[in-house]
C-alpha cells in the first residue's frame, strides 16, 4: 500500500497537477485500519518509501518518521463515509481550482465530463467560523461528504481546491487527471459559449452507463 501510495504521489507532478508541495495522495488498508499518505510539505522529487507516514482512522501515527499531510482529517472524513473508496487525490490544480474559487460547480457540457460523473461537479458549502475555528480540515471532509453521493468521484472545495477519489490510489489519480481536464473544457466552452446547454440526458446517461453502470462495458 505504501508503494501505491507513493507512485501516486510521484504521478501528481508528471501530470502536471501540482505545483511545489501541494497537494497529498492516500491509501487505505480496511482489513488492517490504516491509511498511508504523503507527509506534509516534503517536495515531491525527493520523496521515498520511508517519507509515507501509517495512520490509523483517528489519524494517529503508527508508522513513520514524519508528519503527515496537513489534510488528514479530510481524508479520513471520506474514507470513513463510504467504504468502497480505497484512495483519495487532493491537488490545487489550476483549472479545477478556478472554479472552486468562483465558487461554482462545474456544468455537465459534455461526453468527456459524462465518462467521469452523471452530474455536475458539486462544491461544497460554505463552512461557518466556527467550523474552521475548532476541526477545519475534518469540517471540510464533512462537508465534501455532504456534497456528494456513492456515485461521485469528485468534488470541488469552495475556496480551496478539488478533491478525487477511487478505488485505489492510482484510480484516484486518473479522476483528478479527469476532473482537470473537465474542468478546463468547461471553461473554455463558457467562455466560447456562455449560454451552452447541458449535454442531452440521453448521451449523458449512456457515457457514465457505459464506463460505471452495472452493465459497463468500456475497456477490456
Amino acid at each position: 500500500m505504501r508503494e501505491a501510495v507513493l507512485a501516486a504521489n510521484l504521478a501528481l507532478p508528471a501530470h502536471g497537477l501540482v505545483t511545489l508541495t501541494w497537494g497529498n495522495v492516500s491509501g487505505i488498508d480496511r482489513e488492517r485500519g490504516l491509511v498511508a499518505i504523503k507527509p506534509s510539505g516534503v517536495p515531491y522529487e525527493s520523496m521515498t518509501l520511508a517519507d509515507v507516514v501509517l495512520v490509523d482512522l483517528e489519524g494517529n501515527v503508527v508508522e513513520g518518521e514524519r508528519r503527515p499531510s496537513t489534510d488528514t482529517p479530510t481524508h479520513l472524513e471520506l474514507y470513513r463515509s463510504c467504504d468502497w473508496i480505497g484512495g483519495i487525490v487532493h491537488t490545487h490544480s489550476p483549472w479545477a481550482t478556478v472554479w472552486a474559487q468562483a465558487e461554482r460547480e462545474i456544468p455537465l457540457l459534455g461526453t468527456t465530463h459524462a465518462d467521469l460523473s452523471d452530474r455536475p461537479i458539486p462544491l461544497t458549502r460554505p463552512l461557518t467560523e466556527s467550523e474552521v475555528d475548532e476541526d477545519y480540515e475534518g469540517a471540510t471532509g464533512h462537508a465534501l461528504v455532504e456534497a456528494t453521493t456513492e456515485q461521485d468521484s469528485c468534488a470541488l472545495v469552495r475556496g480551496h481546491g478539488p478533491f478525487a477519489w477511487g478505488a485505489s490510489p492510482a484510480a484516484a489519480v486518473e479522476a483528478a487527471v479527469t476532473l482537470e481536464m473537465v474542468a478546463r473544457m468547461a471553461l473554455l466552452t463558457t467562455l466560447l459559449a456562455p449560454d451552452a446547454p447541458p449535454l442531452a440526458d440521453a448521451i449523458r446517461r449512456k457515457h457514465f452507463e457505459r464506463k460505471h453502470g452495472p452493465n459497463a462495458y468500456y475497456g477490456q
